[in-house]
């Protein structure tokens, strides 16, 4: 049972109570705290555990959530849930029906903006506080904490930009670690690297953006940061506190492997130690055959090179970036300059994988658009994490990128049934291609063993007939056409129901697809993609060119956000799982 002070902290008014040395101690108690519950249920650690003096100091000293408080990214902020009412609920964040792991504005009055992805929260804090001054709420002040380098992405600094040319009554909280999920990069993180040591030689470079600067201080020091935050408190206008903060404070292992300690999964809360996993021998992650291939790839292809917007570690570009680091390039939270600087390379005639979380390819359709798919660039978009990704919930899954490159002339999309595909497209897409292509996959691990085996060129828009049948055709795209191969050989009317790989959502193979609608009088296409404008839509659309009157099923995603909860959970909720498409294929045969 919890004892101590943090069992009587049911809102920050009760914090507001305490003095300077019960504090400290529910700094202690805060820290333990987070680290017992995600060392059985998971989640994200490292960050939160930096920020728990900060997130104690600010509701102790801003009237929150009157006053506004924005955590940016949205992983810090499990402290802050901790301390705004949730505490007893804690042990259910990121499973279905919990709490969910970053701030939910349908969660809680304090969670004023949702940050899942990073680098919003000074354009939002900054809108928010100028409607509050147009409403005529003077008193009102306004926090954005900015941290797990969130600060070099280019939508900070254009919020930055902006409201250093207004009076906003905005505090930023830079919450400098240098470190994101992976290490930074880039000339800004040198910039503070330089400020913390003194040896900055140029007038502060938020000075110049027209922020009244205060630090770099100890973000550890409670004392300290609550004195600093009541001075700044009544100082008018667009102010910038530097924080600097361990990541993963309070666990010696989590300081010292801050990588791993990101998210590292169950793990001995006394120790630190990682809990060992029961040895299986499994399939590899898509990502990690990504990784290994690239590598194998470029060993012989001296033209290729790989992009990634911060994330060597998660799409397993780091592979690449030890092995042949001049040519594997970490570009920071920047999804518009990855892509672009891609376009460039392909320009020059280099042979760029880009790789990008689907859900994080949404910050830079403009550049997909206007400087790959216009000029035909042949820029190799691998899109990690397509589909529904489990507990990192709604602002995380990978839902919309077919529907959203599926009109965008020039661009090829495939997705890879299993990892030979995946090694496949990306040997053929290095090979040169007429256009720039979009290879998605899904979090999580394969179906193939031996996936290491010698590369075949994949035919531009052909489709693979994998199970022959008369009356029903079932239309994959992707790994959950694995899950479709399972059904078909359980059911008894296998001889009924065929089954094909289409592997291209664009081009379409036009002449399977021909054969398909005349050959069967019922077509199910299903995906793990929203249903509204995806691949069974692009089937529609066949039919209709084709005048054909025969039923199609569609099954994927439901256009809603689904939020969080295991990836099987999900799959059955969005009803794209082996029950419903059971359930679909006896609907039609009894009917029949």
């Amino acid at each position: 049972m919890l004892q101590g002070i943090l069992q009587h902290i049911d809102s920050p008014s009760d914090i507001r109570q305490l003095t300077q040395v019960e504090l400290t101690q529910l700094t202690k108690e805060l820290r333990a705290f987070i680290i017992d519950i995600v060392a059985t249920k998971e989640g994200h650690l490292g960050a939160s555990l930096g920020v728990v003096e900060l997130t104690i100091a600010l509701h102790y000293v801003f009237n929150t959530p009157y006053d506004n408080l924005i955590w940016d990214v949205g992983h810090q902020a499990y402290g802050h849930k901790i301390l705004t009412g949730r505490r007893d609920v804690f042990h259910t964040n990121r499973q279905l029906n919990g709490i969910s792991g970053f701030p939910n504005r349908e969660e809680s009055k304090y969670d004023t903006f949702g940050t899942g992805h990073s680098s919003t929260s000074i354009s939002a804090i900054l809108g928010m506080a100028i409607a509050s001054h147009l409403k005529g709420q003077t008193d009102k002040r306004h926090i954005a904490v900015i941290g797990d380098a969130s600060i070099a992405s280019g939508m900070a600094f254009e919020g930055l930009n902006h409201a250093g040319d207004t009076n906003p009554n905005i505090l930023i909280v830079l919450n400098d670690n240098a470190i994101g999920i992976d290490p930074s990069v880039g000339a800004l993180k040198k910039y503070l690297t330089n400020v913390k040591k003194g040896t900055a030689k140029d007038e502060n470079i938020f000075e110049c953006l027209n922020f009244n600067y205060t630090g770099p201080i100890d973000g550890h020091d409670l004392p300290l940061l609550i004195k600093e935050l009541v001075r700044l408190k009544s100082i008018p206008g667009p102010k910038l506190l530097h924080l600097i903060t361990t990541k993963g404070k309070g666990l010696k292992k989590a300081e010292e492997n801050q990588v791993v300690y990101h998210a590292p999964g169950k793990f001995d809360s006394t120790t630190g130690d990682l809990l060992p996993k029961p040895y299986r021998d499994e399939p590899p992650k898509y990502q990690d055959v990504f990784g290994h291939t690239i590598v194998e790839l470029a060993m012989l292809n001296p033209r290729i090179v790989g992009i990634t917007p911060a994330m060597p570690t998660g799409s397993s570009l780091k592979y690449m970036m030890d092995r042949i680091p001049e040519r594997a390039f970490d570009v920071g939270i920047a999804e518009q300059h990855a892509v672009t600087m891609a376009a460039g390379m392909a320009a020059e005639g280099m042979v760029p994988f880009c790789n990008i979380y689907s859900t994080f390819l949404q910050r830079a359709y403009d550049q997909v658009i206007h400087d790959v798919a216009l000029q035909n660039l042949p820029v190799i978009f691998c899109l990690d994490r397509a589909g529904i990704v489990g507990q990192d919930g709604a602002t995380h899954h990978g839902l919309f990128d077919i529907a959203q490159l599926r009109c965008i002339p020039n661009l090829i999309i495939f997705a890879p049934m299993n990892e030979m595909e995946l090694r496949d497209i990306m040997y053929t897409a290095q090979l040169g291609l007429d256009h720039p292509i979009a290879i998605r996959y899904p979090r999580g691990r394969g179906v193939i063993l031996d996936w290491k085996q010698k590369f075949s060129k994949i035919p531009i828009g052909k489709a693979q007939e994998l199970q022959k049948g008369t009356e029903i055709a079932v239309l994959s795209i992707g790994h959950i056409g694995n899950m479709v191969s399972e059904l078909l050989h359980e059911i008894n009317n296998e001889h009924l129901i065929g089954h094909i790989n289409m592997r291209f959502v664009k081009p379409l193979d036009r002449k399977m697809l021909l054969n398909v609608f005349n050959e069967y009088s019922n077509i199910i296409t299903i995906e793990d993609g929203c249903s509204t404008g995806g691949f069974g839509s692009a089937i529609l659309e066949f039919a209709n060119e084709i005048n054909s009157r025969k039923p199609i099923s569609i099954i994927g995603v439901p256009d809603t956000f689904l939020e969080h909860g295991t990836v099987e959970e999900l799959h059955s909720i969005a009803q794209i799982d082996k029950i419903t498409l059971r359930k679909q294929i006896n609907n039609i045969l009894n009917k029949d």
